[in-house]
């Protein structure tokens, strides 16, 4: 079974940054594709940032277009999420998780309900 372990998060001000990473007990997680995701209080969990492992290949949520970036190190083990210009509206609990092939972007940045793995989540809280 693959493990997902996350670090990083934390509290910064608006306009900020902050790193979030996702280490896999194995390579490409035994799957295809790694998205981070975020739960905010009272909202629906959301998708943030996908990376297709095999290409490289990454997609992302319109909210955060342009502030965050998925990357993955070339042993293909750790996915991190580097979120620059934090706004209050970022403030999330946030998670990663894995998933096999034929999941697709649209539903990769879904509710992550076609994902079978994830991480314990990391908090991120920003402040006006």
């Amino acid at each position: 079974q693959v493990q997902l372990v996350q670090s990083g998060g934390g509290s910064v001000q608006a306009g900020g940054s902050l790193r979030l990473s996702c280490t896999a007990s194995e390579y490409t997680y035994g799957s295809s594709l790694v998205a981070w995701f975020r739960r905010a209080p009272g909202k629906e969990r959301e998708g943030v940032a996908v990376i297709y492992t095999h290409v490289g290949r990454t997609y992302y949520g319109d909210s955060v277009k342009g502030r965050f970036t998925i990357s993955q190190d070339n042993a293909k083990t750790t996915i991190d999420l580097q979120m620059n210009s934090l706004r209050p509206e970022d403030t999330a609990m946030y998670y990663c998780a894995a998933g096999g092939p034929g999941i697709t972007p649209v539903q990769a940045l879904g509710d992550g309900r076609e994902l079978p793995y994830w991480g314990q989540g990391a908090q991120v809280t920003v402040s006006a």
